[in-house]
């Protein structure tokens, strides 16, 4: 009996020995500190296009120095900089925002900055109050910390990243009219209707599953084209980057009746 108790006493001196060492190899997450961001002016600014190549903002932000128990963090900081209008308490579907990995500053020309807030598709030569803030987080967005938000008024210029044209079309295996030819004539329920200067929209149309299509300027003219900026049939299915003479674009894996917008103020199109 006393040998069996010798046993089972240093059983239970070994578990807890190696239960506090378990707990001695552990690291535990212990917060971090909201990144204070700065910025040049917080002046009222107009953008003027015979400016573009001038430099503009430039933001600066601080660690939000993470800390674990062992003291030690040797995981990156991802910083995201969101941009959106007074009010929306950032969460527009449109929201502006770009993606930095150990930056703590950026800084924008006239034109970078015009590109950028275009993504909220605001009416242009027309002031209206911008809010930015910047996002701090671990890997695979943990612990995300938020800035303190600046405001600042600011007019954009109208610009586009490629010549608008007069008409657009979409033609494809796509669509109910599959491809077209050469000098074919016109199918008016695949062109777009134009609703701003650099804007074009199809209000609804029935859209096969996962197959290719163009915009064309002129129908059954092969010598212009918007396509996919990179590989064929590689882009996001429910919109991306287009530009002249691109690749074949590939539909949403969904057949439906889809809108669809084409913007070329922002160089993007979007199915919904």
């Amino acid at each position: 009996m006393k040998y069996l108790s010798k046993i089972i006493y240093l059983l239970i001196i070994s578990t807890v020995l190696l239960s506090c060492e378990s707990d001695i190899d552990k690291v535990f997450f212990e917060g971090g500190t909201a990144p204070a961001l700065t910025v040049s002016t917080t002046s009222d600014l107009v953008l003027i296009k015979a400016e573009a190549d001038f430099r503009s903002l430039q933001f600066q932000w601080t660690n939000p120095q993470y800390s674990f128990s062992n003291g030690v963090n040797t995981q990156d900081v991802a910083y995201t900089f969101e941009i959106d209008t007074v009010g929306s308490d950032f969460s527009n579907p449109k929201l502006s925002s770009l993606s930095f990995s150990g930056d703590l500053f950026t800084e924008f020309t006239v034109k970078d900055l015009n590109n950028t807030l275009a993504a909220l598709e605001l009416e242009d030569n027309v002031p209206h109050n911008f809010e930015f803030r910047i996002k701090a987080a671990l890997a695979n967005d943990n612990a995300p910390l938020y800035s303190n938000t600046i405001s600042i008024k600011i007019t954009t210029y109208l610009d586009v990243v490629y010549p608008v044209p007069d008409k657009l079309f979409i033609t494809g295996a796509a669509t109910p009219a599959s491809w077209m030819g050469g000098g074919d004539a016109e199918v008016p329920s695949q062109e777009f209707a134009k609703i701003n200067a650099y804007t074009f929209e199809l209000s609804s149309l029935d859209i096969n599953a996962s197959s290719p299509f163009l915009f064309v300027p002129v129908y059954g003219d092969w010598s212009n084209k918007y396509g996919f900026t990179g590989d064929k049939e590689q882009n996001n299915p429910d919109g991306d980057s287009f530009e002249p003479g691109g690749e074949d674009f590939i539909s949403p894996a969904t057949a439906g009746v889809y809108k669809i917008t084409v913007n070329f103020k922002t160089g993007k199109y979007a199915f919904e």
